[in-house]
């Protein structure tokens, strides 16, 4: 049985240190407390549509190390199809975080997501054909995304791209292809080269994206909500009001629940009220991926946190 939902990006292993401060160059100081978790960007929407109980595959690379190994293992145990994943010959990739109080500083080794080439792709001509969402981000090289873009275009197959981290030198005749396009308003502003202070610049530049071919821009606002923007629409989703803990890999959560929603059921606008509203869940809780609920979770924090009713828009 193929995944309905097919990821194609990075994995990384998240080193997270508690400082007190960061050591001056050459000196060595103590730290209290260190965890590591799995993260990267492509595995925590894979991870989110999975834990949501959708058919969830990934393209991914992991490390030739023993965290690479781990990742497999965690992929595997999620319910996540690891046809697409195969070790790379560099170690695996890593995001130390140095944490100082509310403040961090964040080190991000490729390591072997850069060995997601184009051509890998070409042995995964099948699961893309059999998908029925590609998602993308921009943790792997913009000409992997690319080429997954070249083949979902062949074989009909609709894209959702979430440009994170930002990139201004996009090709735009790529990015036109997107059924689905899910910046936040900086991402769009790097990639328009237009302002986006406002609501109505936002739109503008939103605009201009649909005029160049992408079906449905997607702009996440944060605490605002997001905004929903196609040829003949403009609507507001509103976002749901929570006492935000830990904002850590919301937008993955964001990008992996409308994915599940919308593979489930089609409809773009309830999908996004329900990816709000997994998102806002995730904030109230720590981490990336350990903050992500299961389905029956959602069900009981839904009416705990008092989102079973639809929020006003405010804007």
């Amino acid at each position: 049985m193929y995944p309905e939902i097919l990821v194609i990006g990075s994995n990384m292993m998240e080193l997270s240190t508690d400082i007190d401060r960061m050591p001056e160059l050459g000196e060595t100081v103590s730290a209290p407390n260190f965890h590591m978790a799995f993260g990267g960007k492509g595995a925590n929407q894979a991870y989110a549509a999975a834990r949501l109980g959708s058919r969830v595959g990934m393209i991914s690379k992991v490390g030739s190390d023993a965290l690479g190994e781990k990742y497999l293992e965690h992929f595997q145990k999620s319910g996540i199809d690891v046809q697409g994943v195969t070790k790379g010959k560099k170690s695996n990739g890593v995001a130390p975080c140095f944490i100082q109080g509310n403040m961090n500083s964040i080190i991000v080794v490729q390591g072997a997501n850069s060995e997601l080439t184009p051509d890998v792709l070409e042995q995964y001509e099948d699961l893309i054909k059999h998908a029925k969402l590609i998602v993308l981000q921009q943790e792997i090289s913009l000409e992997t995304n690319y080429k997954a873009i070249d083949l979902a275009e062949k074989y009909s197959v609709p894209v959702m791209l979430n440009p994170a981290p930002a990139n201004d030198h996009v090709d735009l005749k790529h990015i036109s292809k997107c059924t689905f396009y899910s910046p936040n308003e900086t991402e769009l502003g790097y990639l328009t080269k237009m302002p986006i202070e406002t609501i109505s610049q936002i739109k503008k530049a939103a605009h201009k994206l649909v005029d160049l071919g992408v079906k449905n821009m997607i702009v996440t606002l944060g605490s605002r909500g997001v905004l929903w923007i196609t040829q003949d629409n403009e609507k507001l989703i509103p976002a749901y009001k929570v006492e935000a803990l830990d904002s850590i890999g919301a937008g993955d959560a964001f990008v992996g629940a409308f994915s599940h929603y919308y593979v489930e059921n089609g409809n773009i606008e309830e999908s996004l009220r329900e990816a709000n509203i997994y998102a806002a869940i995730t904030v109230t809780r720590s981490g990336s991926q350990t903050s992500y609920p299961d389905m029956s979770e959602v069900k009981e924090l839904r009416e705990k946190l008092g989102m079973n009713s639809v929020p006003v828009a405010s804007l």
